[in-house]
């Protein structure tokens, strides 16, 4: 159920009632006649508890206070309301008098000295009735300058008085388009902008200030509210200037053309000199005696009934809102505890840093183990990057389709035109149909040069990954220590250029080997090349039946038309050693997988279990002397962080002290 639904029934069972409550206030008025509510008792410990909550600014830890927000166009008579409910002076002029919030802060006071004061920039100005305007343009002037700009910094004015009703207020500057000298030319969008912010939390009530001489679905301050409150479940109206445009003014409240859900309340703005107890008993006659106006319900009219309507709506959205902020406060303050307790504790001695920095490197190198060893990734289950065997294993899978669709390992590129040529080329003083192992060497190192960049570029490729995964580890275990984390970051930087440097000697080596000489014990070669030799015959007959293409199973489909110039011999050997070459290049590629994959195990094992800690410590003494609690220093952003959240729980926890008894009060009211 909506959070207002309650008190808006709570409201409407009362409209009777409240007729005749403030028909015999009027009535029995005296000098001093006051608009006390009799909701007081009840609303004191409420509005006290919101207000040290919001003099304590909870809302900075994003948890909304339930606030009475006084909205209206300029020269809607926003003041003279709130004068009349305070029984004080506002500043008055030409222009935007109100140039910041102001949170007027209510309190009846049955002693007959007034007291006053303001509140701004963390301390108190006391101040009187007589000079109260005074005080606030000074204060005004200190938050939001000399000129006629605004702020929103807000500025606090505290009235203990008799017979004022307990209400706390938040007084914005009013609406106006047009900048006057010395007005920014923004000056809307700045005001504008101030007052979504304080209209938009659902638990804010807004008291739409509207005058009776303007038709009210032109007014800004109504098209504002409705962005937010489009149902109106939430906007009070008060119309000012009832006694200057009192024509149709009945007909305007009760057909409610601007969804106003809490209802209308029509006031008459003190006149001149007058004094306050004689403002209340002209508005009193007009609504009883005029001819027009005295036709609007009594529960309508009047600054008695304003401020007892206020008090019943504050009181029903503060009881409504409190459990929910309770219950905010509480997490928040639990959240930030834990956040807290997950930054390590400052380092106070050696014996301390080297405890936490073994800490630190053995939960680097655990999580190290886990991913790059044993391929477990439940530290990491949505990062698909430090997934790190499988992110390996594709970069192999790949490593070998490319070494495997090269140019090189394709058999029927210029088909057996290669061959031929070497074999005329390695014609030696020897004996006919004797293949030369020279023309074998000479093939198998062109090609075994084609692709040598190939391994070295996977090498590389492989190590870039493994240090963006080393320095990504060890960053996020010594995150609190930035000290530790550029000396980790360069010792894991080092250690992977060494590592990569001699992986890429290594395979070089290994490409170097496969030019030197050919050799394998693997019986697939023979295997593979009878297979192939026994394709001869298809080949041969290609050639007889004078085709041009012809598919030869294990190589595809080749040109031929090309050869039919050579004798058979020639080709012969040269199909021979096709076919040897074709046989025994599959094991030169399943060498240069297989030893490559090895020689990655072997190092990331090597890496993680031995050289790293080696390089670390190296790293560490060599640049630092051994100051390894020089290494853990806290960070200046650790340290912002603690003081933020220690900080935050204090604010969170004295909050919930303020909060401690006021539910066991909402409790006891609700069961009378």
């Amino acid at each position: 159920m909506d959070r207002f639904s309650n008190g808006r029934e709570q409201l409407k069972e009362e409209e009777d009632s409240l007729a005749l409550d403030i028909a015999e206030e009027n009535a029995n008025m005296e000098i001093h006649p006051p608009i006390v509510s009799s909701y007081n008792d009840h609303i004191r410990p409420l509005l006290d508890a919101v207000d040290k909550l919001r003099l304590l600014n909870v809302t900075k830890e994003g948890i909304q206070l339930p606030t009475i927000v006084v909205v209206g166009d300029q020269s809607s008579g926003k003041s003279s309301v709130l004068e009349s409910l305070a029984g004080i002076n506002l500043p008055r002029g030409l222009g935007i008098c109100t140039r910041v919030p102001l949170v007027m802060r209510l309190k009846h006071h049955p002693t007959p000295i007034p007291e006053l004061f303001l509140e701004f920039n963390g301390k108190t100005v006391h101040t009187d009735e007589a000079y109260v305007a005074d005080a606030i343009n000074l204060a005004t002037n200190e938050i939001a300058g000399d000129g006629k700009g605004i702020s929103n910094t807000p500025l606090t004015l505290v009235v203990k008085k008799s017979g004022v009703p307990d209400l706390t207020m938040i007084d914005l500057p009013g609406i106006t388009r047009v900048p006057v000298h010395g007005q920014p030319e923004n000056i809307y969008e700045q005001i504008a902008g101030i007052i979504m912010e304080y209209i938009r939390p659902e638990e804010s009530i807004i008291l739409n200030v509207l005058s009776a001489t303007v038709d009210f679905s032109t007014c800004e301050s109504i098209r504002m509210s409705q962005q937010v409150d489009k149902n109106g479940k939430r906007t009070l109206a008060v119309v000012t200037k009832s006694d200057k445009a009192p024509e149709g003014l009945l007909e305007k409240v009760t057909a409610d053309d601007v969804n106003i859900g809490l209802g209308y309340v029509c006031v008459r703005n003190r006149i001149g000199d007058e004094s306050y107890e004689e403002a209340r008993k002209e508005e009193a006659k007009l609504f009883n005696t005029h001819p027009l106006l005295s036709r609007i319900d009594k529960s309508m009219v009047g600054i008695p009934v304003l401020a007892k309507k206020l008090t019943q709506i504050q009181a029903t959205i503060i009881a409504r809102c409190l459990p929910d902020i309770v219950r905010k406060i509480n997490e928040k303050l639990n959240a930030s505890i834990l956040e807290l307790k997950r930054i390590p504790k400052t380092l106070s001695s050696s014996a301390e840093a080297m405890t936490a920095f073994m800490g630190i490197f053995g939960s680097a190198k655990e999580t190290l183990r886990k991913i790059l060893i044993r391929g477990e990734y439940d530290e990491y289950l949505n990062d698909y990057h430090m997934h790190c065997i499988a992110r390996l294993v594709e970069m192999l899978n790949q490593y070998s389709c490319e070494l495997h669709n090269c140019l090189e390992s394709d058999p029927r590129g210029n088909f057996l035109m290669e061959e031929i040529h070497v074999l005329q080329e390695s014609r030696g003083i020897e004996l006919p149909n004797f293949l030369p192992r020279s023309a074998f060497l000479i093939i198998l190192r062109k090609k075994v040069e084609g692709i040598s960049s190939v391994p070295v570029n996977f090498i590389e490729k492989v190590w870039s990954y493994i240090e963006n995964v080393l320095v990504s580890v060890l960053m996020r275990h010594s995150e609190n220590y930035r000290q530790l984390q550029l000396s980790t970051r360069r010792a894991g930087h080092n250690l992977i250029s060494k590592m990569k440097e001699q992986s890429i000697s290594w395979v070089t080596e290994i490409v170097q080997m496969e030019k030197v000489t050919a050799y394998t014990c693997n019986p697939e070669y023979m295997s593979e090349w009878k297979k192939l030799m026994d394709k001869e015959n298809t080949f041969r007959n290609i050639l007889e039946n004078r085709m041009s293409k012809g598919v030869i199973e294990g190589i595809g489909e080749v040109e031929v038309g090309n050869l039919r110039a050579y004798n058979q011999n020639v080709l012969h050997l040269a199909f021979d050693l096709k076919m040897r070459m074709t046989a025994y290049w599959k094991i030169v590629l399943r060498r240069l997988v297989d030893s490559v994959a090895l020689h990655f195990q072997f190092s990331v094992q090597n890496l993680v279990n031995k050289k790293m800690e080696n390089e670390i410590f190296s790293e560490l003494i060599s640049s630092h002397g051994g100051a390894i609690e020089r290494m853990l220093e806290e960070s200046p952003s650790v340290a912002v962080k603690r003081e933020k959240l220690n900080m935050s729980i204090k604010l969170l926890g004295e909050s919930k002290k303020v909060l401690g008894n006021i539910m066991d009060r909402i409790a006891t009211y609700d069961n009378k």
